[in-house]
């Protein structure tokens, strides 16, 4: 699957140097795009509140196996958690609305075009 990460800087609404400085930068993109595979989100809530019976704020969905975990201003915090034993470096938003990507290991938040878009209901 090959993935292509979308401008995040819209050259449109540049108001002064600074944006003209960060348009003329080489774009920052992610190393990790060559480990996300078509997934199938595991559950319609974070899986692992679900099995403690905790509670989310945010939902996140890993792009390497699906598993679906709470965000960080969620009390368990199990997407990052996932991150962190599992080595699967990029999440999407699993939020009605939003199609952001996120890499936990260039701390870099971006949009990617034609990636499908997931929510749960």
């Amino acid at each position: 699957m090959h993935h292509q990460i979308s401008s995040i800087v819209d050259a449109s609404s540049k108001v002064g140097a600074l944006e003209e400085e960060m348009i003329a930068m080489p774009a920052i993109t992610c190393g990790h795009l060559d480990q996300v595979v078509d997934v199938t989100p595991s559950s319609d809530g974070c899986e692992d509140c679900l099995r403690i019976g905790g509670q989310w704020v945010h939902l996140r969905m890993c792009m390497s196996c699906g598993h679906v975990g709470c965000c960080d201003n969620s009390p368990n915090r199990h997407a990052t958690a996932h991150f962190r034993s599992r080595h699967h470096p990029l999440i999407q938003s699993y939020e009605p609305g939003e199609d952001w990507w996120y890499c936990y290991i260039d701390d870099l938040f971006f949009a990617v075009d034609d990636a499908p878009s997931f929510a749960h209901s």
